[in-house]
């Protein structure tokens, strides 16, 4: 990538353009390449396209296509099929129940798309149901192309990352690899010793991760890599993360500010030093600004939707650097191992087994997952309470990262003045 001094004028140079033209394109110029290794399976980008080819066929424009399976070559092939042929792509986590995949799909063909969607990703609205975000072939090669930008990615950098593609944090880093002709490495399972490994054998120049990977890290001995930088977003980075980074890997991640809806949009200067808390400067073509309550407002071409977007996050700005700090949630989603649950959809599973009158839940601080989803319950006169029971019956209906690690009986939940449930004063037992 070259030094650029203005990198708005950079990102808006690149001009328009499609994730599977920029694939098809690095394909002709770098066919024997090696794109992707998953395993012990390597693809070049000539193979990724070939597979484009023959998955694109019978897929009717314009229709939303489920991609419900754990990664594989397949299922990078598929996903360029599916753009190909002007279809629209709907990730989904392969462990989710029959019942939650319907239930996306039927929201995803209720929105309305244009002919530039590429994909259709989900988050959670305050009121509990799922929230369809279309977005556009713009809104993501806006988004990665910028951050790309920003960290100095070149055809040279090799990616190490074992996040989930159907979760945007991941399938940037293969945006990336499409776009730039550079190569990733996918974990099948994170793990400190998988990642030790791939670092020593694939010369990753580049690592993806969550806090809690970075957690996991400590006490690992130092790694042998040849990384020039470590990315750390979906969730805050704590003090303690960052150490065991540091001492693992020789760097402390950089990190990075985004949601569904707006893509990547602030992150750390790249070789710079940045305060505690800090998720950097805005990204080129992005604009941020606080609201009165300290809000976080978004505008750009990575966002969605036209106008200032909320983000729901609590923000501040150092006066001194100009770097953003995020103070706090707005939402009450629990963000476990950087993916993010809905308290309502946990809620009104428990709330539907017979022995349950009412159900709450709320993240409970874990130095592995990051938040633990937990809950508390409030049982029917009679019921006898069995946590084990009604864990089994939330585990049937939801993926595991939704279904509650710990539930507790309570007599009443706590309530505030207008009858909502006040999350903050849930409590464990001791």
């Amino acid at each position: 990538m070259p030094d650029v001094a203005d990198l708005d004028a950079f990102v808006a140079s690149l001009g328009e353009g499609t994730i599977h033209d920029f694939a098809h394109r690095t394909a002709l110029e770098r066919p024997d390449a090696v794109a992707v290794t998953i395993g012990g399976e390597s693809l070049t980008f000539a193979e990724i396209d070939e597979m484009a080819t023959h998955a694109a066929a019978g897929i009717d424009r314009g229709t939303p296509v489920a991609l419900a399976e754990p990664v594989s070559a397949r299922w990078i092939g598929t996903y360029l099929g599916i753009l190909r042929a002007g279809a629209i792509a709907v990730p989904l986590n392969p462990a989710y129940t029959r019942e939650e995949r319907d239930r996306l799909m039927s929201a995803a063909g209720a929105t309305p798309a244009g002919d530039d969607v590429a994909l259709i990703a989900f988050t959670s609205g305050t009121t509990g149901a799922p929230k369809a975000v279309p977005l556009t072939h713009r809104n993501l090669l806006t988004s990665v192309r910028a951050a790309m930008a920003a960290w100095r990615w070149s055809a040279d950098d090799v990616l190490v990352h074992g996040l989930p593609l159907f979760h945007l944090h991941g399938l940037n880093g293969l945006h990336a690899t499409l776009i730039a002709g550079s190569r990733l490495c996918l974990l099948a399972r994170f793990s400190p010793e998988a990642l030790a490994a791939a670092l020593d054998t694939s010369g990753a120049s580049v690592l993806f991760g969550v806090p809690t990977m970075y957690q996991r890290l400590a006490g690992s001995p130092p790694m042998r890599n040849r990384l020039r930088l470590c990315v750390s977003g979906s969730a805050s980075l704590s003090a303690e993360a960052a150490r065991a980074a540091a001492h693992a890997l020789g760097h402390v991640p950089l990190v990075r500010y985004g949601l569904t809806e707006s893509g990547l949009d602030t992150s750390q200067v790249y070789g710079g030093v940045h305060g505690a808390g800090s998720v950097g400067i805005p990204l080129p073509g992005v604009l941020v600004r606080l609201a009165e309550d300290g809000e976080i407002e978004l505008q750009g071409p990575q966002v969605y939707t036209d106008g200032w977007f909320r983000t729901g996050d609590i923000g501040a700005l150092d006066e001194a650097s100009g770097e953003l700090m995020i103070v706090g949630r707005l939402k009450e989603i629990v963000i476990t191992g950087g993916l993010k649950v809905h308290p309502r959809e946990v809620e009104a599973v428990l709330e539907e087994h017979p022995s349950v009158a009412e159900a709450a839940v709320a993240g409970v601080p874990s130095e592995r997952w990051g938040e633990e989803v937990t809950a508390w319950v409030v049982l029917k006169p009679g019921e006898a309470f069995d946590a084990s029971e009604l864990i089994r019956h939330a585990r049937a209906h939801l993926a595991p990262h939704k279904t509650p690690k710990a539930i507790h009986e309570v007599s009443e939940l706590p309530r505030n003045p207008v009858g909502k449930i006040d999350r903050k004063r849930l409590t464990s037992p001791a």
